[in-house]
């Protein structure tokens, strides 16, 4: 057989391979096909989209088996059980993270415990802890990072044209990670956390990281200010970020959903044979992952190889919206973003003490006064959020407690 024939049989079977894993992964998940052939989510609810990410989380959980052999049983004491928590003492406090601490390590392991995982961020980052100084345990976690450059929801509300946000982008955060942990969640202390993003702890922290940084990609000198500050819900309608106003503030606004498309669906392990074959046909995609190349990298590599392997475009689009929010820190900001220029008006932010204060009465203590369930959140509990790795992390908990028994004795 010529040589030549020998290297197109063996393109065909590995795409023949690659597609029956697509289609098998696709339909282990759900997804089915409408009437038009367009991809067809197993549906919106909140279990659904648990479910859709389920795959996505076991493996982020595999991954992070070292870390957690390593970390877990030194850093579960800072997680709270129901009974530590005291709702009218409550006092929340923001501690900024460093990497390559206990506290990065400690914030890590709190995302692990999202039931959609979380990213890992991109260029400028601020991550945070917000610990309940009442009792020293962990409440939430906040991180802010470069926005995704192709937004259309938050395009539209700003009033950007395609130049305007090559320009002003520099001036908004995306909030990839942000949330309550329990028991903290079933007190409302989520809205609280929330809030904190319009601080002036969190604006000052930006202007002195980032307020006078170069751009990766443009290398051009940027006079950044953080106005705005854009998250998103990961389970579609947020019942948590609506309506959140204090004392006349508001203090995240939604602003709409998504298109429904993106790479969630698409495993690690799926997206590296993806790679693989771009390789293998020369495609110019297959390696183009240095940093400063933009955040939608992976979108695009994972769709330049669907359509290699003669997918439709449309199976990128997996249908599930996520209602889009807006964190305006200065009042003028929609009207800055759009003209590209004015002083900020941030007369309005308020210290993470002022904001939590407000909270606390709005939303904290009449909800502990309501709902009595937190009290029953134990450790095990939080362990079982950890699926494939909580009989290891029980194993963790128990030799933590060993060592803390001797110790005491």
């Amino acid at each position: 057989m010529p040589h030549g024939n020998a290297i197109v049989i063996g393109v065909n079977l590995r795409e023949a391979s690659l597609k029956r894993k697509l289609r098998e992964h696709l339909h282990s998940l759900g997804f089915t096909r409408t009437p038009e052939g367009a991809l067809a989510a197993p549906g919106n609810s909140k279990d659904a989209i648990r479910t859709l990410h389920s795959a996505q989380r076991e493996e982020r959980l595999l991954a992070n088996e070292k870390f957690i052999v390593k970390s877990a049983g030194k850093l579960l004491r800072y997680f709270a059980s129901g009974t530590d928590v005291n709702p009218g003492k409550i006092t929340p406090v923001l501690e900024r993270v460093a990497s390559s601490t206990w506290q990065s390590d400690l914030f890590r392991l709190a995302s692990l415990s999202w039931s959609v995982p979380v990213s890992n961020g991109f260029g400028r980052r601020l991550r945070y802890l917000v610990w309940d100084a009442s009792n020293g345990k962990l409440m939430g976690i906040i991180a802010i990072g470069d926005p995704v450059f192709n937004l259309a929801v938050r395009d539209k509300f700003i009033g950007w044209t395609t130049q305007d946000r090559g320009k002003r982008l520099v001036n908004l955060m995306d909030a990839y990670v942000l949330g309550a942990l329990p028991p903290y969640n079933t007190l409302l202390c989520g809205k609280l956390i929330a809030c904190l993003l319009r601080s002036r702890d969190i604006y000052d922290d930006f202007s002195k990281m980032y307020g006078d940084s170069t751009g990766i990609i443009s290398q051009q000198e940027k006079k950044a200010r953080l106005l705005s500050i854009i998250t998103t819900s990961s389970m579609g309608r947020s019942s948590v970020y609506n309506r959140l106003k204090l004392d006349g503030t508001e203090y995240l606004k939604s602003i709409g959903y998504t298109g429904g498309w993106g790479h969630f669906h698409i495993p690690d392990w799926l997206f590296i044979e993806m790679r693989d074959y771009l390789r293998h046909i020369d495609h110019t995609y297959a390696d183009q992952h240095a940093f400063g190349q933009g955040p939608n990298w992976r979108l695009r590599t994972t769709r330049a190889a669907l359509s290699a392997l003669g997918f439709k475009d449309d199976l990128m689009k997996h249908g599930i919206q996520r209602e889009v929010f807006i964190c305006q820190l200065a009042c003028n900001a929609t009207k800055i973003l759009q003209a590209g220029k004015g002083t900020p008006d941030i007369g309005s932010l308020r210290s993470v003490r002022q904001i939590a204060d407000m909270a606390m009465d709005r939303w904290v203590i009449p909800r502990a006064m309501n709902v009595t369930d937190y009290k029953n959140w134990t450790l095990a509990n939080l362990i079982d959020l950890f699926g494939s790795q909580a009989q290891l992390l029980r194993t963790q908990a128990e030799q933590g407690e060993k060592l803390r028994s001797a110790s005491r004795s």
